[in-house]
């Protein structure tokens, strides 16, 4: 049985074959509620599915539709308090699954856009398909963990969209968008740990990265925008976002930045073997063997020297009888002078070392490869480095981010089977198996020594708890929490910087990170990264001129609107070769121009990357 809540007129849904039914609670609709008619639905019981109700009707004013498992477990009661409190315009319906019964109750048929949030990747698919069916163009989010998996999704309900509609109906145009939480939070946590390589951002295979600048300073790359103005030693007061041109800065000066990058691919280049990429090839063999090895070549020249000197030969002539004589497969001796005689027999007695020390080196080579694909310990020397402790989900993506800035990581990780282990022996990244809470573990990873640390466990108190004993460690370490629950994040942030008002700490939630790609999705665009400032967000998104009257007809200059999105760059490929699917793998055709020219004239046919806020964008959504 499903119950229906909310504030929300009567949506045009077709009555379900059977149980489960709805019943309204108390509380009428709005007396300007928002056309049903472009109603968003969302499938889930978490956190994520709570912030994508928040932002949809908040932001973009659209009434929503929450499929909840139960109003009394995980986010229920505050996804049914958005509608009975704060009177926004939500309707949840209670139901175990999202069966094709629930969804054509939910109003699937007349839905613009349906986002399942669930944490089970093949229960969202399985409703994804029975969604298409229903209806053709609505326009479908996945959260899927497995990338491989969702891309190839994607494209399936894609190709069963355009088989079920005729060209020109709205269903031939229906988008897929499989987008990762872990993915999409990952570079703002990766943002709000690392000083002057905060925010990394994948467009057109390239990097944009966002960095603090002192007044003054220049960016490493080219620069393209000012993402924000900073605060300078009052830290309460917010930064402002995408500032004017006239807008004088804070008080401190600092500029946040957005800067174009070589090709990540570059960097990749560098690595001579997978998993050694910090390896040097002497580090292959020990001490001792390089000495022992050394000393054979080194009396080889001798015996060598000494024949050339003795018989009157060319060296070169005498080193390679020398080397046969090691070798044992020389010719003997018996014409030459004594002398010559007495070398030969000492270089072939010097040549019973060589198969010795050959195995021993082949022996500690084959160990040493054993040991680059087992976890590897922190150097004791290490210092300037990144501490991540949580190699779930979260963490193995803020593991990949770290990796393409080549910065030094060391992890902390329980449990040995963890999904990001891997990635992080592959990588040859040093880890310290242990709880981040017991006395020691902490220290093991060089905290003391580090740059800044990521507190990216599944357990929110355990991050917490890493948090305040690493502040201890070091006063000065710059402190990433990565929490599941946005209300505790927003009061541990907070606590942190009342207490620690000379650190550096961020507590986010990853809903919080991760929800403005979900809900920009859900309307139709397609959101390439996130840049976290602090508390606030500033998305990186692809937007068609075509669409929207504050673009198009404008030049690159007037098409700016400070404290609400700026021009990054221009797609220069007609309409019909551009690729539509910008959201996954989170890339774009390689044709972008960069910093395109301010009197360039944006016709119906561009396409523009922008940095927006998320309100700005917001506005561009609601007027396109």
């Amino acid at each position: 049985m499903s119950t229906a809540t909310g504030p929300v007129p009567a949506l045009p849904t077709q009555p379900a074959p059977g149980p489960p039914r709805a019943e309204e609670a108390p509380g009428g609709a709005p007396e300007d509620g928002p056309d049903t008619g472009g109603h968003m639905i969302v499938c889930g019981q978490d956190t994520l599915a709570y912030r994508l109700a928040v932002e949809l009707t908040t932001l973009y004013g659209r009434p929503v539709t929450v499929v909840v498992r139960s109003l009394r477990e995980g986010h229920g009661p505050q996804i049914a308090a958005l509608a009975a409190e704060r009177r926004l315009p939500v309707r949840v319906v209670e139901a175990p699954e999202a069966t094709t019964a629930v969804l054509v109750e939910a109003g699937v048929r007349q839905a613009a856009a349906l986002a399942l949030t669930g944490s089970d990747d093949q229960a969202n698919v399985q409703a994804a398909l029975r969604a298409r069916r229903l209806n053709p163009g609505v326009r479908l989010v996945l959260r899927v963990y497995n990338r491989r998996l969702g891309e190839r999704v994607g494209q399936l309900l894609d190709r069963a969209a355009a088989a079920r509609s005729a060209p020109g109906t709205p269903g031939a145009e229906a988008s897929t968008t499989v987008l990762s939480t872990s993915a999409t939070a990952a570079p703002a946590l990766v943002s709000a740990a690392v000083s002057g390589h905060p925010a990394v951002v994948h467009v057109d295979g390239r990097l944009l990265r966002a960095a603090e600048l002192a007044p003054g300073g220049r960016a490493q790359g080219t620069e393209l925008a000012t993402l924000a103005h900073l605060p300078g030693t009052d830290r309460t007061r917010p930064a402002v976002l995408l500032p004017g041109p006239d807008d004088a800065p804070g008080d401190g000066g600092r500029r946040l930045v957005l800067e174009l990058l070589g090709h990540p691919e570059e960097n990749r280049r560098r690595r001579r073997l997978p998993g050694l990429s910090g390896l040097p090839l002497a580090a292959l063999f020990s001490p001792r063997l390089r000495i022992a090895l050394g000393s054979l070549a080194a009396l080889l020249a001798v015996f060598a020297g000494l024949t050339s000197a003795l018989t009157g030969e060319n060296p070169l002539h005498t080193a390679y009888l020398a080397v046969l004589d090691v070798i044992a497969i020389a010719d003997p001796a018996t014409a030459d002078t004594p002398a010559r005689k007495v070398l030969q027999i000492l270089t072939a007695l010097s040549g019973l070392l060589l198969m010795p020390l050959l195995t021993a080196l082949a022996l500690e080579a084959l160990g040493t490869f054993r040991a680059a694909s087992a976890l590897r310990r922190p150097p004791r020397g290490i210092s300037g480095h990144v501490v991540v402790l949580g190699l779930g989900r979260v963490g193995g993506r803020v593991l990949d981010r770290l990796r393409e800035l080549d910065l030094p990581v060391v992890c902390v990780e329980s449990d040995p089977t963890a999904r990001g282990v891997a990635r992080a022996r592959a990588y040859g990244v040093p880890v310290v198996l242990g709880d981040a809470t017991q006395e020691g573990v902490l220290e093991a990873a060089k905290v003391g020594r580090a740059r800044a640390m990521l507190a990216l466990t599944s357990n929110d108190s355990t991050n917490l708890e890493a948090a305040l004993s690493a502040r201890e460690c070091n006063p000065d370490l710059r402190v990433v929490m990565g929490l599941f629950d946005d209300d505790f994040a927003g009061d541990v942030y907070r606590a942190l910087r009342d207490s620690y008002p000379h650190a550096e700490t961020r507590s986010h939630s990853v809903s919080f990170l991760s929800a403005p790609a979900f809900a920009t999705a859900m309307m139709g665009r397609q959101v390439l990264g996130a840049i976290a400032v602090g508390r606030q967000v500033l998305l990186v998104a692809a937007v068609d001129v075509g669409d929207h009257p504050e673009l198009v007809g404008r030049t690159v200059a007037a098409a700016q609107r400070p404290g609400a999105w700026q021009v990054l760059a221009l797609d220069t490929v007609s309409p019909d070769e551009r690729s539509r699917d910008l959201a996954f793998p989170y890339t774009v055709r390689p044709e972008l121009r960069w910093n395109p020219p301010a009197d360039r004239v944006l016709s119906a046919g561009d396409l523009v990357v922008v940095a927006a806020t998320r309100e700005g964008l917001g506005r561009l959504l609601r007027d396109g």
